[in-house]
């Protein structure tokens, strides 16, 4: 059993019901968070994009006063549009030995080997397409240099707030000391902002939710009538987490493979979770991961940080 069909099949026949996130990436899904990411509602991708357009330099300027020469790790980075400013800044200062991304989908690594060094002459990249860990793992077999590891676009707020630290540790186990961390933390704020970043007006979320199940259906040879299902975004400011479901709208029936997973009416399915921080969280729970807090970076509304880490 592939480990995509074993991963459905245990969250959905689990109580309740959940899919994982990760597995939003083939190239259709690829594209419509391309599109969430362009919406008028996804505040996040600005604010990030600000903080590296104008400060990628005082970014490097930090990195470098610790390191000469750097390997840059990035994990998911989709079409590198932000990191992209970070990496001419340090290539420009003759500083980055190689660039080494990481991410669940073939299709963004392909994307990337053949248009970043294009973009950035003389560029030394090498893709892996698999899990964060098992690839940085190689990466370390490959590579001694000292460390930057990118984890940009608030991709730390798909671990709920109790799996974020244990994601941290693991990560700081992986690096030597005199490794650097960038991670991108979106910043609890209105409400209401929150919710519409993941409910936007054009339907794209709810696609990018509902690729999923077509995904499912082309590749595990399963019978997801797609409107059978409605996207549902909630968000909850104490704890900062925003949830999207899926939810049956009748009871029904759908075979994967051999299985066969019985819906009720109104049954969701839990696809992601959207975590939030205040600065105080991230700073008390990042020190208690064995990193120092360096730097913070903001953009101009404070809605987004990233924080530059050493180990």
């Amino acid at each position: 059993m592939n480990k995509f069909l074993k991963d459905v099949l245990q969250g959905l026949q689990s109580s309740p019901k959940y899919l994982d996130s990760k597995y939003f990436y083939d190239k259709k899904g690829d594209e419509l968070f391309q599109k969430i990411m362009a919406s008028d509602e996804y505040y996040l991708t600005n604010a990030e994009m600000e903080i590296f357009s104008k400060q990628s330099g005082k970014i490097a300027d930090k990195v470098l006063t610790e390191a000469k020469q750097i390997d840059v790790v990035e994990f998911g980075p989709g079409d590198a549009v932000k990191s992209i400013h970070l990496l001419k800044e340090l290539m420009q200062k003759h500083s980055i030995s190689n660039y080494f991304p990481i991410d669940i989908s073939e299709n963004i690594i392909k994307v990337l080997s053949k248009h970043l060094p294009v973009q950035i002459p003389h560029l030394r990249l090498k893709g892996f397409a698999g899990e964060y860990f098992d690839m940085l793992s190689l990466v370390n077999e490959i590579s001694s240099n000292q460390k930057l590891v990118l984890f940009l676009g608030a991709n730390i707020g798909n671990f709920k707030f109790n799996e974020m630290p244990q994601f941290c540790k693991h990560l700081r186990s992986l690096l030597s000391a005199g490794d650097m961390v960038l991670i991108g933390f979106d910043l609890k704020k209105d409400p209401a902002k929150i919710l519409a970043a993941y409910n936007d007006k054009a339907g794209y979320t709810k696609e990018f939710n509902l690729n999923l199940l077509k995904r499912i259906n082309k590749e595990l040879n399963a019978n997801f009538k797609i409107n059978n299902f409605q996207h549902y975004a909630t968000y909850d400011p104490i704890p900062g987490a925003c949830r999207s479901y899926l939810i049956s709208i009748k009871q029904q029936s759908v075979k994967i493979e051999e299985a066969e997973i019985n819906f009720e009416k109104n049954e969701p399915v839990f696809m992601e979770i959207s975590q939030k921080y205040s600065v105080k969280e991230i700073d008390e729970i990042l020190l208690q991961c064995g990193f120092e807090v360096m730097s913070h970076f903001f953009d101009s509304d404070k809605y987004f940080t990233d924080v530059l880490l050493k180990c």
